[in-house]
C-alpha cells in the first residue's frame, strides 16, 4: 500500500499544506496509523478512502496549528479551507501517477528524450548533443513518445499531460 499510494498522497498533502517536507511527514504518520489499524479494512477501496481522509485531516490539523503559531484567527483558517476544492487535486494526483507509469513504460530512447525535453526543458539541439544523436532522431523520439503516451493514457490523462508539458 505504501508503494502504491505514497507519492499520490504526498502530492495531495502538498496541495493542501504547500509544504513539501511537512507533506511527507504527514503522509508517513498516516501510514503508521493505517498500519496499526490494517486489520479493520475489508477492501482496497476502504483503505484508499481512509488514507485520503486521514491525510486531509492531518493537513488541516497542521494548517490550524501553524496558523495558531502565527496568531491568525481561527475563522481565517475555516474561510480559507472552505474555498479550497480538494477533489480536483485528488484527480490530478491520480492522473499524474498514470502519466508517470506510462512514461516509465516507454522505450528507453523515447523516455530519455521526453524527460530531457519536457522535464528538464532542453532544446532539440541540446538533447542531440547530450545524447550524441541527430536532431531528427530527437524529433522522431519525441513524436514517438507522445504517440505511445496517447495509446497508453485515457483521453483525460493525455490532455492533462499535454497541458502540463511545455510544448
Amino acid at each position: 500500500m505504501f508503494n502504491t499510494y505514497y507519492s499520490r498522497l504526498c502530492y495531495y498533502a502538498y496541495k493542501i499544506t504547500n509544504n513539501q517536507e511537512c507533506s511527507k511527514d504527514l503522509v508517513q504518520d498516516v501510514f503508521l496509523k493505517y498500519h496499526s489499524k490494517r486489520a479493520e479494512f475489508s477492501s482496497e477501496l476502504a483503505i484508499k478512502n481512509f488514507l485520503y481522509l486521514a491525510v486531509k485531516n492531518a493537513c488541516l490539523n497542521f494548517l490550524r496549528h501553524d496558523l495558531v503559531e502565527k496568531k491568525f484567527a481561527e475563522s481565517q483558517v475555516e474561510t480559507a479551507l472552505a474555498h479550497e476544492e480538494v477533489l480536483p487535486h485528488i484527480i490530478k494526483a491520480e492522473a499524474l501517477v498514470l502519466i508517470n507509469h506510462a512514461i516509465e513504460a516507454l522505450p528507453e530512447g523515447c523516455r530519455t528524450v521526453l524527460k530531457l525535453a519536457f522535464f528538464e526543458g532542453l532544446k532539440n539541439e541540446q538533447i542531440a548533443l547530450e545524447l550524441g544523436i541527430s536532431i531528427n532522431t530527437v524529433k522522431t523520439q519525441k513524436q514517438r513518445a507522445l504517440q505511445l503516451m496517447r495509446l497508453k493514457l485515457s483521453d483525460k490523462a493525455y490532455l492533462l499531460l499535454l497541458f502540463l508539458l511545455p510544448l
